[in-house]
C-alpha cells in the first residue's frame, strides 16, 4: 500500500512538473483599482514562480477587458471581474465556451450603493433613506454650484457610471435639486469622501466595497425603500439605453475570476488554483488600507500579502508550487 501511495505522489508531482513546463506565456488583466491590481500581482508571482509561467500583466478595465477576452481571446485571465456590470455578455461568452468562470475573487461578493457619512445619519437618521436625502438636499453641497446639491457619480468611462446614472434618474434626484458630479477618477471620488470627513460636510455618492475608503471612513448605505429587483437591475439599470429606469437597490455583486475558455481547458492546474484563490471582504479591506497607508502599488501589496499569509495561499496550490513560491519570496 505504501508503495502505491509513493508512486501516486511521484506521478502527481511529475504531472504537475510537466504541466508547469508547458505553461508558456500567460497574460493577466491588471485592472485599474487597488483590490484588482493586488490580486493580479499575487497571481503573477504565483504563476511565474510556482508554475513556471511567463506571466505578464496587461492594463485592463471592466468593459474593454471583457470585450477583448470574448472577441479576441486575450488576456488569458481577469482576476477580479465584477460580473454584474456585463452580465449578459459574460453569460453568453460562458455559454459559447469563449469564457470560463473559475472561482470567486471575493468569497462574500462585492457591495455597491449610494452612501452618506455616518456622522450625518447620527444627527438625522432619516438621511439613511432616499426619502430623507431628497428632503434635505441643501445638506449635500455641490462643489462648484451653490444653487445645486451634489451627487458624486462614477468617473466617466467606468461601467458603474451607467448604473449610478440610471438610478439617479429613477430616484428623480435631478428634480429634487441634485446634479451628478464627475469626480474625474477613482482617486478624485475617494478624495471627495476624505475631504468631506475632514470638514464634517455633507456628501452623497456612489461607492463600493471592499475598499480602503469604506474601511477608513464610516459610511451608511442609503436605503431606497425598493428592495432588490434583479430583473430591473439586469435588464434596465445596467443598460446604457434604459429609457425608463425604476428604483432598485444594487444586488450583491458577484466578483469572479474569469478566464478565456481555451485557457481554462488548456491549463486545468492553473484553473484549479484560480478556483481556490479567494479573499473575504474583511481581509481585503485591511489589505487595501495597508496599501493606502504605505503608498504601495499592486506589486508591493502582492508581495506583502504573500509574505504575511503563507498558510492561506499555500492551500491554494500544490505543495511543489508552494515550495517554489516560498523560495522566491525568501530571495527577495
Amino acid at each position: 500500500m505504501k508503495r502505491f501511495v509513493i508512486a501516486a505522489l511521484m506521478l502527481s508531482g511529475s504531472a504537475f512538473a510537466a504541466q508547469a513546463a508547458d505553461c508558456g506565456k500567460v497574460t493577466i488583466a491588471d485592472m485599474n483599482w487597488n483590490s484588482a491590481t493586488l490580486i493580479a500581482n499575487v497571481d503573477r508571482f504565483i504563476l511565474e514562480h510556482g508554475y513556471g509561467c511567463e506571466a505578464e500583466l496587461v492594463p485592463g478595465d471592466t468593459m474593454p477587458t471583457g470585450a477583448s477576452m470574448t472577441e479576441k481571446g486575450e488576456p488569458d485571465i481577469a482576476p477580479e471581474f465584477w460580473v454584474n456590470s456585463m452580465r449578459e455578455a459574460i453569460d453568453k461568452g460562458v455559454e459559447e465556451g469563449r469564457l470560463a468562470i473559475t472561482g470567486a475573487s471575493l468569497s462574500d461578493g462585492g457591495e455597491e450603493g449610494f452612501w452618506v457619512p455616518k456622522y450625518m445619519v447620527d444627527k438625522d437618521p432619516s438621511l439613511a433613506t432616499i426619502e430623507g436625502v431628497l428632503k434635505n438636499v441643501k445638506m449635500f453641497p455641490h462643489p462648484e454650484d451653490d444653487s445645486l446639491a451634489g451627487f458624486y457619480g462614477c468617473p466617466a468611462g467606468w461601467n458603474c457610471q451607467i448604473s449610478s446614472g440610471n438610478l439617479f434618474k429613477a430616484l428623480n434626484m435631478e428634480e429634487a435639486g441634485f446634479e451628478i458630479v464627475d469626480p474625474g477618477s477613482g482617486a478624485g471620488l475617494s478624495g471627495s469622501i476624505a475631504k468631506a470627513y475632514e470638514r464634517g460636510e455633507g456628501w452623497l455618492g456612489y461607492y463600493w466595497a471592499p475598499t480602503a475608503v469604506l474601511g477608513k471612513y464610516e459610511m451608511v448605505k442609503v436605503d431606497f425603500g425598493s428592495g432588490v429587483d434583479d430583473k430591473i437591475f439586469k435588464e434596465c439599470i445596467t443598460q446604457a439605453d434604459c429609457a425608463d429606469p425604476k428604483p432598485t437597490m444594487y444586488p450583491p455583486s458577484e466578483v469572479w475570476t474569469v478566464t478565456t475558455g481555451d485557457f481554462s481547458k488548456k491549463h486545468e492546474e492553473i484553473a484549479a488554483y484560480l478556483g481556490k484563490r479567494s479573499f473575504k471582504n474583511s481581509q481585503m479591506n485591511g489589505l487595501l488600507a495597508w496599501m493606502e497607508d504605505n503608498q504601495a502599488d499592486g506589486e508591493i501589496a502582492g508581495i506583502h500579502f504573500l509574505k504575511e499569509n503563507e498558510a492561506q495561499w499555500s492551500s491554494w496550490v500544490p505543495a511543489e508550487a508552494a515550495e517554489k513560491v516560498k523560495k522566491a519570496l525568501a530571495e527577495l
